[in-house]
């Protein structure tokens, strides 16, 4: 495992929630980096907070989802000029790199003729009980979700990430290269040209990266092993809190993404994360706590 960081822009957190500055403009932002572009499969709770760091440093977003451009019109409008909606394969084509932030059941309609030869940051994780239904593959630990949805995307350049830590953090945890707080993400793929391209992206969004390796590996940061979730809470209570209610709901029947962690991030070095990538047992379905 390696530690990649290139420039990015700067995140400060004066006031309810953080403002996010680009530290120049798009033209100085990076090497080969001007007038770039992230596209959006999925434009959710992760897609939309991606989009904002994306936008803060002078990186134009793409967005989509399964209802149309016309449902993401209050979300674009929302965060500027160099926004715009569009198709999934729009998205995908216009995308130096894309995001695909989908629940594992809608693999199979993913653009994946517009995705191939693409760098794809994938950030899903499999939850079965309660949204994705069960898959022997992923059960048996014969596959990991990385690999399953390189398996629905054999042209694409998959780049696990954004996949360990609460969505609400994305936006706090945020800061620029240098920073005495840097927060470090694991990665994983088998392209070693692609993973150098998403560390280059995801250290401009604000963060350092750990490669783990391959996607045969990423099993070390998905739901449960020690590196997700936890480590970037800065009130274990909150988190404890969290899955209490999580829990509630699943007994109720209702779906546990309304649940919100109040937590407002805690920084988690590289050093510290390459460590709980070390050290973690693999965990699988049949082992965890909210499957």
């Amino acid at each position: 495992m390696h530690l990649t960081s290139t420039s990015g822009f700067s995140v400060a957190n004066d006031g309810p929630g953080p403002t996010i500055s680009f530290a120049g403009d798009a033209g100085d932002a990076g090497e080969g980096c001007s007038m770039a572009t992230l596209g959006f499969i999925g434009s959710g709770n992760i897609g939309a907070k991606i989009a904002r760091l994306a936008l803060a440093a002078g990186i134009d977003v793409v967005l989509s989802n399964s209802r149309g451009p016309g449902s993401l019109a209050r979300t674009v409008a929302g965060l500027g000029e160099r926004a715009r909606a569009a198709t999934p394969a729009e998205a995908a084509e216009a995308g130096d790199w894309v995001v695909v932030s989908v629940p594992l059941t809608a693999l199979r309609r993913l653009p994946a003729d517009a995705l191939a030869g693409r760098t794809v940051l994938d950030t899903t994780n499999y939850y079965p009980s309660w949204r994705d239904g069960y898959i022997e593959a992923l059960d048996s630990g014969k596959l990991t979700t990385a690999e399953w949805v390189q398996e629905h995307l054999p042209g694409a350049n998959t780049v696990k990430a954004f996949a360990n830590l609460s969505d609400q953090h994305i936006l706090p945890l945020a800061r620029p290269e240098g920073s005495d707080e840097r927060t470090a993400l694991p990665i994983a793929g088998n392209s070693l040209q692609a993973k150098a391209s998403a560390a280059g992206l995801i250290s401009r969004l604000g963060y350092d990266t750990v490669d783990v390796g391959p996607l045969t590996e990423s099993w070390r940061f998905e739901p449960e092993t020690l590196a997700s979730a936890v480590p970037y809470f800065a009130d274990p209570d909150a988190y404890r809190s969290g899955v209490a209610k999580v829990a509630e709901a699943l007994r109720a029947g209702r779906s546990p993404m309304a649940v919100h962690f109040e937590d407002s991030g805690e920084p988690l070095p590289a050093h510290r994360l390459r460590t709980l990538l070390d050290e973690t047992p693999r965990v699988l379905t049949a082992d965890r706590a909210m499957p």
